[in-house]
């Protein structure tokens, strides 16, 4: 096995170290006097977190030079969607107990539940099309495309913790800061590499002339 295999079965059960935690505490009875809030909470807050993890591998990568890295981004992408389908299983099973009706008098009411399954919807095609051979069927630049919707659903994310949490939004916005720091990092590399290529087109016109 290669050193990068040997690094994926490090970090695949480091990934499940929360959801193992999580039913520690549950099976000794430690979750609070909300235990399906705390439950809520947990697996909400770790969708967040592998959602910017995974945003920041390219960054990282490009940064530090070290090409092996978007080896990890399917992993942990298909993590965050993991634990976003932890979360809504929470509410829809352990909250709302599958009642149809008492769900869809809760969207009415509460408007972050909406925006929270807009984002687990929009992860549903990135973790369908995650394979190669998706990629190989929709081509590199149309998987590309598709796969800038995790930008759209981590924004959705932060908006659903957002108005989840009212008063105290200081988690909220310290995700929302991080993502604001990996999107301006997307902005700023497209500029530059936009503006190298005119500077590329330039000294070639001047070659030609």
């Amino acid at each position: 096995m290669t050193r990068i295999g040997w690094l994926k079965v490090v970090v695949f059960p480091l990934c499940l170290v929360p959801l193992a935690l999580l039913a520690w505490s549950a099976a000794q009875g430690n979750l609070g006097a909300n235990p399906i809030e705390a439950i809520t909470h947990s697996t909400g807050d770790w969708t967040l977190r592998f959602l910017l993890i995974t945003l920041a591998i390219t960054p990282l990568r490009q940064l530090t030079r070290q090409p092996w890295l978007i080896r990890f981004r399917r992993m942990l992408g298909l993590f965050a969607f993991f634990y976003a389908c932890l979360h809504f299983l929470t509410y829809i099973w352990l909250d709302q107990n599958f009642n149809v009706h008492s769900m869809a008098k809760d969207v009415y009411k509460r408007p972050f539940i909406t925006i929270g399954f807009t984002a687990l919807v929009l992860l549903v095609p990135l973790a369908v099309t995650s394979t190669r051979k998706m990629i190989q069927r929709l081509g590199g630049r149309r998987w590309q495309w598709l796969h800038r919707l995790i930008y759209v659903s981590a924004a959705a994310g932060v908006i659903h913790f957002t108005w989840a949490m009212k008063k105290d939004i200081h988690r909220p916005i310290e995700y929302g800061v991080v993502l604001a720091v990996l999107l301006g990092y997307r902005v700023v590399a497209w500029a530059a590499s936009l503006a190298k290529r005119k500077r590329t087109a330039t000294v070639v016109a001047a070659s030609a002339d």
